[in-house]
């Protein structure tokens, strides 16, 4: 389905040289684009000609499965050979391709070339067959290289749109899984494929999803990233509204819960909605492992979520308005260490943080043999020197280190970014206010969680709203035991809200007798 369809198409003409020049001149004269002109057996009175865009085809298919079948077969009934039944006589007996579709709009044969299609032209026939042989190089699946687990699944998408959706097939193997395909951006017509499960999702959001892609009218699409900006419901917010996943069985796991996933072609990052804010915290490992274990790993992650946005500005509140709440030991420790530090607490942390913000990028954009070891070595050298020269205190280095560290445990590298910018927010009101400017700001941030929406899912349900069958701790701080999980997330208004028919104890528990 094309989101950008044209409303008047050029035809064809009946003059296979003009067709040709027509297909040259529309690409340019361009050397990558291949166009053979041959005599068929099965119709040895008609030239015919075949283009297609090199690289971008399996060639093996074309020689095997286009070329071979058009040269060397004939047609069994000699009134197929006339007029335009000779195309659908080629169609249904010559061309051994899977798929093969016929049109007689010039615009249409351009687009399906520069998808990966050849096509077919016949001397004296205002059409042409496209053959479905797109091909060419892209990379094998591999280990997902942003999203790693120690207990699942390892492989991840790929740049191909094809692939990408054979692994989610390979999980999910029920023809309730629906794919439809839509291409967006005036120039680069890329593929952005929308997936869901069939009976389980709400119809109504699959639809709003297909509202918010044709409204996309941009010139180009080379990321789902550029998808994310122009469909998410809120523009002007930190937070984001739109998961984001590199593995398949995330994904999967996404549509048996009755959500929306879209995956561009080009990028292996595929887009789930709706989402909520817990889903953030919440990885594909922790359905792999016990539910005690990823229980007490997810409350963790919220512990160190709290950790990295509040630990610098309670420093910097309490060493500046609040002495008074640390024991005196501890105070005198600190009062000793700032001692000849020539900047107050706040300018401290923005120094050390804005340093670290900078040799966290400096790892990232170097390259991967020295990056991890210039940032670590960077990061030890400069703290050590910082300290020694008396610029900042040797506790401020523990605090912006620990916090630093505290972001990476979050599973999602969107949300960890979220909070190193209302990071510094939350220091300019400790080191203005205090406590209480921390107070304001958590207040102001949780007022705006709760005016947030993913495709008319409130951002911090189940919580808020809460509802007669939503508890707080189903599924959100407490990973609950599989035979105890019956329910889809309710946020969802579902077709089928149920994943199993009951949610009593598995058999080997309802039994204490000892095996026969």
């Amino acid at each position: 389905m094309n989101l950008n369809h044209k409303q008047s198409l050029m035809s064809f003409s009946t003059s296979l040289r003009q067709n040709i020049e027509s297909l040259r001149d529309a690409f340019g004269d361009s050397s990558d684009v291949i166009i053979r002109s041959f005599r068929s057996d099965a119709a040895p009175d008609r030239e015919m000609a075949a283009a297609y865009i090199e690289g971008m085809v399996d060639m093996e298919m074309i020689n095997l499965s286009v070329m071979e079948p058009l040269m060397s077969l004939k047609l069994p009934n000699e009134a197929d050979r006339r007029g335009s039944r000779l195309l659908e006589a080629l169609r249904g007996c010559v061309i051994s391709v899977g798929s093969v579709c016929q049109t007689e709009h010039a615009e249409e044969a351009l687009q399906a070339m520069a998808d990966g299609l050849c096509i077919i032209l016949v001397d004296g026939i205002a059409g042409v067959l496209m053959a479905e042989v797109s091909g060419g190089e892209h990379r094998d699946v591999g280990i997902a290289q942003t999203q790693s687990v120690i207990r699942g699944p390892q492989y991840g998408f790929v740049e191909h749109l094809r692939t990408n959706i054979s692994l989610i097939r390979s999980i999910i193997r029920t023809p309730d899984l629906h794919v439809q395909i839509h291409k967006i951006g005036r120039q680069t017509h890329s593929d952005v494929a929308v997936v869901y499960l069939h009976g389980v999702v709400d119809a109504g959001i699959v639809k709003e999803v297909y509202r918010r892609l044709a409204d996309i009218d941009i010139d180009g699409i080379l990321e789902s990233g550029y998808v994310e900006e122009f469909i998410q419901d809120e523009t002007f917010t930190l937070f984001p509204t739109i998961l984001n996943s590199e593995r398949p069985d995330t994904v999967a796991a996404a549509l048996l819960e009755g959500r929306v996933a879209i995956i561009v072609a080009g990028t292996p990052i595929a887009l789930i909605a709706p989402t909520t804010f817990f889903s953030f915290f919440q990885s594909s490992e922790d359905y792999y492992q016990r539910y005690d274990i990823a229980t007490f790993i997810r409350i963790i992650r919220y512990v160190a979520y709290a950790l990295a946005m509040l630990l610098p500005s309670l420093y910097i509140a309490i060493t500046t308005f609040h002495q008074e709440m640390l024991p005196t030991m501890l105070l005198i420790s600190l009062a000793a260490q700032r001692e000849g530090i020539p900047f107050p607490a706040l300018v401290e942390a923005l120094l050390m943080e804005m340093t670290f913000e900078v040799l966290r990028e400096a790892g990232l954009r170097m390259p991967r043999v020295i990056g991890p070891a210039i940032s670590i070595v960077g990061a030890l050298v400069l703290g050590q020197a910082a300290v020694q020269a008396g610029i900042v205190s040797a506790g401020m280095v523990i605090v912006v280190s620990f916090t630093a560290i505290s972001s990476f445990v979050m599973p999602e590298y969107n949300m960890a970014a979220t909070t190193r910018l209302i990071r510094f927010a939350f220091m300019l009101a400790a080191g203005m206010f205090g406590f209480f400017g921390i107070f304001i700001s958590v207040l102001v941030m949780l007022v705006h969680l709760a005016s947030l929406r993913s495709f008319g899912v409130p951002y911090l349900s189940p919580l808020a709203p809460g509802g007669k069958r939503q508890g707080i701790w189903r599924d959100v701080f407490v990973r609950r035991p599989w035979w105890s999980i019956v329910l889809r997330p309710l946020d969802l208004k579902l077709r089928n809200p149920k994943r199993r028919p009951t949610g009593s104890k598995p058999p080997s528990q309802r039994h204490s007798g000892k095996p026969s």
